[in-house]
């Protein structure tokens, strides 16, 4: 895994190399173990590399072409690349490197674009053909690997993270009014635009063309359209058994030990049972116990898997200190305001692994992918909720003022929408149209947001699905905003702060495509979740394991807020210098937080969003 960054100026200005220079030093924790820049006017690369794959000098990059027409800086693994370098071998292409950085150049060299979709794996990178004066970027067809890119006029900047584009100095630090509105209902940037007024990310499965006529970006890979499966149950579990053993065979493609994230569920299960078939040698599993964790511990699941498989098991215990200090490092890795606090316990799990292990295996998209959060469920009953929604909501409305009452209304309110667009997108979010969460903003600032409408990226995904039904519709809104725009970017950002790799074979070209073509009533049955998945696993792993209902990990925040954080809160978003600039209310603020603090109503959420919201301002110096 690595860090790639670089600009391309068509106005003659050139390329300066000291630039180039900071913004490559800006990624350097994300690839700890070499770095370098190239210069091709007007053109410039830069990359840090944590070496994986070909330990060796060769894999130094930015890596040229034979000819030397061609430069490309890569983020990311090609698991595929032995068979694709053998393809390209038998035309006659030649390798001087074992490194799948090569065979991403040389595929280009003899594909184009259209290798881009022939790579299964993660991956961000960026060519520039010197010859034609273009630059190529390209990203994963799940966005596993962030890329974004700014554009103006005759120049682009792009890299890795947000980061190393604010240290080219060619951006005005602006927020994005349209991504702000929908923050405060989802705590992230969706889509292909960031909370940077002028940065953008490439869209997951897209690649990017920029030459003197201007910028071009399409699409080379779209989740959505799997061929359906067809088949007895039988028939299905066992191709699915198949492909997930595959999968794991190929995410173990290394040069250095590789882990798994073992939290006892059915996803870290699957991983464990098949990679401890192929590792060489004894597989290490890490499981984690956090002081201020949320609910049961599933440490007893893992050891049980940890035992079954027989695996060199590691319990890592993370004690919760310091959290203001954890949360404003984390607003500097995110570049960006970020609402999920699961990323904390990440972060500080990828810290204390530092140096031990690079390279991990997660169970990430396994929800997406088999139908794994209770939503999926709701709506696989839909007709039947709403009805009861209809009948609940004036008895809810009698009881008392508590966090369960709003989170009940919250629950019947977007099941009680007429759209069937917008009861998805309010099932996402823990938000209500009645009580939005611009309420804590000035007039002004709430006229402005309110202009922009923060539902429109779920209504047009929700249009290009109309065949599917909901079950469906939801799981592709999942695997296509959230899945890329919350849980990857937070396992991103939070474990290569630390120069940590994190792969997920839930995601492997093969096997999405097959879980996408699934009928939604394999992944949801008897109101069962993943019904399918623990079909194929029947016989694998222990029944103890695939009947425990999902537990998931909740980071108390809401009750931080309330206890510990609350002078830290109210200093940070009561600061009379952070509400004198027309944007935020500080009386609807200060509503709020008693509201919370004195158990009236959960607003848990929205002031965490507010957290960081502000925090991210003061550290970026942006203008709201």
């Amino acid at each position: 895994m690595c860090g790639i960054c670089g600009m391309v100026d068509f106005s003659g200005a050139g390329i300066d190399a000291q630039t180039l220079a900071r913004m490559t030093v800006s990624l350097r924790h994300r690839g700890p173990d070499d770095s370098g820049t190239l210069v091709s006017s007007p053109a410039g690369l830069g990359h840090t590399r944590l070496s994986i794959i070909d330990l060796s000098a060769q894999g130094h990059q930015p890596m040229t072409s034979d000819d030397g027409t061609l430069a490309i800086v890569y983020n990311g693994e090609i698991y595929n690349f032995p068979e694709l370098k053998r393809g390209l071998e038998a035309q006659g292409v030649a390798f001087r490197t074992r490194s799948d950085t090569e065979l991403a150049l040389k595929a280009f060299q003899k594909w184009g674009t259209s290798a881009f979709g022939k790579f299964n794996g993660m991956f961000a990178m960026a060519i520039w053909d010197s010859r034609k004066k273009e630059l190529h970027l390209a990203r994963d067809r799940f966005g596993i690997k962030p890329l974004y890119y700014h554009h103006e006029g005759t120049l682009v900047v792009f890299g890795s993270e947000i980061k190393a584009i604010l240290a080219s100095e060619k951006l005005e630090r602006r927020a994005s009014r349209q991504v702000l509105h929908e923050y405060l209902y989802y705590g992230a940037a969706l889509g292909e635009h960031s909370l940077f007024a002028g940065v953008r990310k490439l869209l997951p499965g897209h690649y990017l063309r920029f030459d003197e006529r201007g910028l071009w970006t399409g699409a080379y890979a779209s989740i959505h359209e799997a061929p359906a499966v067809r088949g007895s149950v039988r028939a299905v579990a066992g191709e699915l058994r198949s492909l997930l053993e595959s999968s794991v065979r190929r995410h173990l493609l290394s040069d250095v030990p590789v882990g798994v994230f073992l939290s006892g569920g059915i996803d870290s299960s699957t991983l464990t049972a098949f990679a401890s078939r192929y590792y060489p040698g004894r597989l290490s599993t890490f499981s984690v116990a956090f002081d201020f964790a949320d609910g049961a511990s599933e440490l007893p699941k893992a050891r049980t898997i940890a035992e079954l498989f027989r695996t060199d098991h590691h319990e890592l215990r993370i004690v919760g200190k310091n959290m203001p200090e954890v949360i404003e490092k984390l607003v500097g890795c995110h570049d960006e305001p970020f609402g999920d606090a699961a990323d904390i316990p990440l972060y500080l799990l990828a810290e204390q692994l530092r140096g031990s292990i690079k390279v991990i295996l997660q169970g990430d998209g396994g929800d997406e992918m088999f139908g794994g959060y209770r939503r999926y469920v709701v709506l696989s009953y839909e007709r039947l909720w709403r009805s009861l929604s209809r009948l609940a909501r004036p008895f809810i409305s009698l009881l008392p003022p508590t966090p369960s009452r709003f989170r009940l209304l919250r629950f019947v309110d977007a099941m009680r929408h007429p759209d069937p667009s917008m009861r998805m997108a309010l099932l996402l979010t823990e938000e209500r149209l009645d009580s939005p969460p611009t309420r804590v903003l000035t007039r002004e600032a709430r006229k402005e947001l309110d202009a922009v409408d923060p539902f429109e990226r779920y209504r047009q995904l929700y249009e290009r699905l109309r065949d599917r039904d909901a079950v469906q519709r939801m799981l592709y809104v999942d695997s296509a905003i959230i899945l890329p725009d919350i849980f990857l970017e937070k396992v991103d950002k939070a474990t290569m702060a630390h120069g940590l790799e994190v792969r997920v074979p839930f995601l492997d070209n093969e096997l999405s495509a097959y879980a996408m073509g699934l009928p939604s009533g394999l992944k949801i049955r008897h109101g069962q979740k993943k019904w399918i998945l623990r079909r194929a696993m029947r016989g694998i792993l222990p029944d103890s394991i695939l009947d425990a209902p999902k537990m998931g990990f909740n980071v108390p925040y809401q009750a931080w807020l309330r206890g510990p954080l609350r002078p830290y809160l109210e200093s940070v978003l009561l600061d009379r210098s952070a509400c004198e600039n027309g944007f935020f209310d500080r009386e609807e603020l200060r509503r709020s937080l008693i509201e919370h603090t004195d158990g009236i109503r959960d607003n848990g959420f929205l002031l965490w969003k507010l957290l960081q919201l502000r925090l991210w301002a003061a550290r970026f110096g942006v203008r709201l």
